[in-house]
């Protein structure tokens, strides 16, 4: 499994260290890698989250996206995604200052095998986005590259307001999720998977940061923090998939569609692989694969959003399925051959 490498960016303030914390803090059993970008001589954002992480490699004066040589960032990448760190998910949180444009590039041309890009997530301040689009004219290009959308800091804002700004945002970037929260809190499962391994919990004394994990859970359990809920839909077939439709569904995702993943097996003459798909925002990749001995040839996906209509989007899967009684000709192939790693 390559490791995904998520790209967390947005403007000075609007809590991309708050939601870093709070995906170390929260999240249970989930080893993260960090590289935090500053941009500046003090790395105050490496003292924020020094400590809660379990490999860092933290960069010093420039920014990571004006580097020359890319190599520099597959280094770091090397030394996070090495088999003996364990690392489950990296997390680049970009400077304030950073081109979200370039260090997409950087992720996505990197030639590291163990890594795959995971997403960018774009934090937004709720209260300050007038402002800041103001300041910042180019805050529109960012948000129109960001696979995710974080309204930060909800709470500062009526609910009138916050319905406004959903809709103001979506007619800027289209059907990217928007996800509404406070306190950089959002639940790690819509960003990455829990890892497969087992940790065995036996007799012992409950560590810092568990009681704090607990504690907090209380906390939440009185005073519930105002933030969306991600959905989860499983589509499992037994009947082969017609890859014209599926690479149509994922090209044109139904709304709050943040990641889809799963493998599938398709109706096409000549080519019985199996097809592992990984899509974060419009990033899509096809990785052919053999199905393991005594394996069935069933297509399992998984889709994971905000605002997610699972419904319709079930209906829209269950379309692409094959129907005919004739295979495929290879011509079907042709879209998922543009989505295939060379």
């Amino acid at each position: 499994m390559r490791i995904p490498v998520l790209i967390v960016a947005g403007f000075l303030g609007s809590g991309k260290t708050t939601l870093l914390n709070h995906l170390l803090r929260d999240n249970r059993g989930t080893r993260i890698g960090v590289v935090v970008n500053d941009f500046g001589a003090i790395n105050i954002d490496s003292m924020l989250v020094a400590g809660q992480v379990d490999a860092m490699v933290s960069l010093g004066n420039g920014c990571v996206c004006c580097a020359v040589d890319v190599g520099e960032l597959d280094d770091m990448f090397t030394r996070l995604a090495q088999p003996r760190a364990k690392i489950d998910v990296i997390v680049v949180e970009a400077s304030g200052l950073a081109e979200p444009r370039n260090l997409i590039r950087m992720v996505v041309g990197s030639e590291n095998p163990r890594i795959r890009y995971g997403g960018l997530v774009e934090v937004v301040d709720a209260e300050q986005f007038p402002d800041s689009r103001e300041r910042h004219p180019e805050l529109a290009t960012h948000l129109r590259l960001a696979d995710l959308v974080v309204l930060n800091k909800a709470d500062r804002v009526s609910p009138e307001r916050l319905v406004g700004l959903r809709q103001e945002i979506t007619e800027l970037i289209g059907q990217v999720p928007v996800y509404a929260t406070t306190h950089g809190r959002i639940d790690p499962g819509l960003l990455f998977d829990e890892p497969l391994r087992e940790i065995p919990r036996v007799a012992e004394q409950l560590s810092f940061d568990e009681l704090l994990h607990d504690h907090d859970h209380d906390d939440h359990a009185e005073h519930r923090h105002l933030h969306d809920d991600y959905t989860s839909v499983s589509f499992t077939s037994d009947r082969e998939l017609d890859p014209r439709r599926l690479v149509e569904f994922l090209e044109d995702p139904p709304p709050g569609l943040f990641r889809a993943k799963g493998f599938a097996a398709f109706g096409v003459a000549a080519e019985r692989r199996k097809f592992v798909l990984h899509m974060v925002g419009r990033h899509i990749v096809f990785e052919p694969d053999a199905w393991s001995r005594g394996e069935s040839r069933t297509t399992r996906l998984v889709l994971i959003g905000a605002g997610l209509p699972t419904d319709a989007a079930l209906a829209r899967l269950h379309d692409t399925v094959h129907t005919d009684a004739e295979p495929l000709d290879e011509q079907a192939m042709l879209g998922v051959w543009r989505y295939t790693p060379h």
